[in-house]
C-alpha cells in the first residue's frame, strides 16, 4: 500500500508538527508532500530526515519568510500534488492541506487542527489585528477570504472520513463542512516532565506573545495584584508592550530553551492560559509537572482540564477575558486550590500521551481502510 502524508507547510516544530511526527512514527514508508518546506538541516529529525516534495511555492520570491502572504495561491498550488498513484492520504491540516485531489480508489483521511481560522469564524478578529478592518485592502481582503471560504467547503467532500484535535474542532468542522469527526487529541510528550510534589510561592505564565494568546491581560491582572509574583516566559511581537504594563512583581524572562521551561513548570504555584486555544498543548505540559491551571474555560481547555467541581480536579476557569474575571479566579484558587492534587494534574496529562496517540490514529485508519474497502468491493449486478 503506498501511503502520501500532506502537511501545509514545514517552518517550525510546534504543534501541528507534533501530530505529523507522530503519523510518520507509524508509516515511515510514507511519503511526505507540504506546500513549502524551510526546515534548517538540524532540524529535521522529527521528519526523519525525509526529502519533501514541495508545491511552486517554495521557488516564489521572498517565500521563506513571507509564504503566509502567498495564502491566495495555496489552493491553486495544494491541488497541483499528482497523487494517483497512492492508495492512501492522510492530510494534516490547519490551511489547505485538505484540499488535495484524490480519486474514488483512493482512501483520503483528513486530521484537522482546525478549519481555516482566519477564513471563517476568526475572520474579522484577523482584520482588525492585521490592520485591515476598514479601506480598500480590507475590501480586497474579505474578497479574498471569501473566495477561500468556498474553496475550503467545496474542498471537504474530497475527504472520506475526519479527525479532530478536541472536539471543539469537531463542532467547528460540523459547523463549517457539516461533516462529523472523530475525536483525536493530539499526542504530548508527557514523559518529558516530572511531578515536583512541592511548589514555590509564584505563579507562571508562558506563550508566544502574539495578540491571541493575551499575555497583556494576564500580566495586567498581576500587576495589579502586588502581593503575587508572576514569572512569564516567551517572545514575539507584543513583547515590548507587554513589559511595559509589567510591575515590579511581574518577571519576564523572553525566550527560555525547553529545560527552564520545564524547571519553572515544575515549581510553580500554578501555570495561568488566557487563550481560546483549539486543543492547547502547553496547558497539559504544565499539568505533567504536577501544577494546576488556571484557564479561560472555552476552547480545549474544558477538554483537558478537570475544573474544581470534578472528582479528581487539576485547575480553575474564568469565564471572560477580562482583567476581573482573571482577578476572581486567582482568589478562588487561593481559596480552594488545596483540591488539587500533583499526582491528579500528572495522571490527567497521561490521558495525552503518544503512545495513545498512535494507537487510537493506527486503529482507526485501519477501520477506515476495512470500511473502504467493503464499499469499493462489494458491488452487485443485476443478472438477465
Amino acid at each position: 500500500m503506498k501511503i502520501a502524508i500532506v502537511h501545509d507547510w514545514l517552518v517550525t516544530y510546534a504543534g501541528a508538527e507534533r501530530v505529523l511526527e507522530q503519523i510518520l512514527l507509524l508509516y515511515p514508508q510514507a511519503d511526505l508532500l507540504s506546500l513549502v518546506d524551510f526546515l534548517p538541516p538540524g532540524q529535521r529529525d522529527f521528519i526523519n530526515n525525509k526529502s519533501v516534495k514541495t508545491s511552486f511555492i517554495q521557488k516564489l520570491p521572498f517565500s521563506r519568510k513571507n509564504y503566509r502572504q502567498y495564502l491566495p495561491l495555496m489552493p491553486l498550488a495544494v491541488e497541483q500534488f499528482d497523487l494517483s498513484g497512492y492508495d492512501l492520504v492522510i492530510s494534516s491540516s490547519h490551511a489547505v492541506a485538505k484540499g488535495v485531489l484524490t480519486g474514488p480508489n483512493q482512501l483520503h483521511i483528513s486530521y484537522v487542527h482546525s478549519p481555516i481560522r482566519y477564513a471563517w469564524d476568526l475572520q474579522h478578529h484577523y482584520l482588525n489585528e492585521s490592520g485591515l478592518d476598514n479601506g480598500p485592502k480590507s475590501w480586497l481582503a474579505r474578497w479574498l477570504l471569501q473566495k477561500i471560504r468556498l474553496w475550503d467547503y467545496h474542498t471537504a467532500n474530497g475527504v472520506d472520513a475526519f479527525i479532530a484535535n478536541s472536539h471543539f474542532i469537531a463542532r467547528r468542522i460540523w459547523k463549517v463542512y457539516r461533516r462529523e469527526a472523530t475525536v483525536i487529541y493530539p499526542p504530548v510528550d508527557v514523559t518529558a516532565f516530572t511531578v515536583q510534589e512541592q511548589k514555590e510561592d509564584f505563579y507562571l505564565t508562558a506563550s508566544r506573545m502574539v495578540p491571541y494568546k493575551k499575555i497583556d491581560l494576564i500580566v495586567e491582572a498581576f500587576s495589579q495584584m502586588l502581593d503575587k509574583r508572576l514569572v512569564v516566559i516567551g517572545d514575539g511581537p507584543d513583547f515590548k508592550k507587554i513589559s511595559d504594563k509589567a510591575r515590579d512583581n511581574v518577571t519576564l524572562l523572553g525566550y527560555q530553551p525547553f529545560e527552564v521551561l520545564r524547571d519553572y513548570m515544575q515549581r510553580a504555584r500554578a501555570f495561568v492560559f488566557a487563550a481560546e486555544e483549539d486543543f492547547g498543548i502547553v496547558p497539559v505540559e504544565a499539568q505533567a509537572c504536577g501544577a494546576p491551571v488556571i484557564a479561560y474555560g472555552k476552547g480545549g481547555a474544558l477538554e483537558t482540564i478537570c475544573n474544581l467541581d470534578n472528582l479528581s480536579p487539576t485547575g480553575v476557569f474564568f469565564s471572560e477575558q477580562t482583567v476581573s474575571s482573571l482577578i476572581e479566579a486567582v482568589k478562588v484558587f487561593e481559596r480552594e486550590g488545596d483540591k488539587i492534587n500533583p499526582q491528579a494534574c500528572m495522571e490527567n496529562a497521561l490521558r495525552f500521551s503518544p503512545e495513545r496517540f498512535r494507537k487510537e490514529l493506527s486503529e482507526f485508519v485501519n477501520n477506515q481502510l476495512t470500511l473502504f474497502g467493503n464499499r469499493t468491493n462489494n458491488y452487485c449486478r443485476d443478472t438477465v
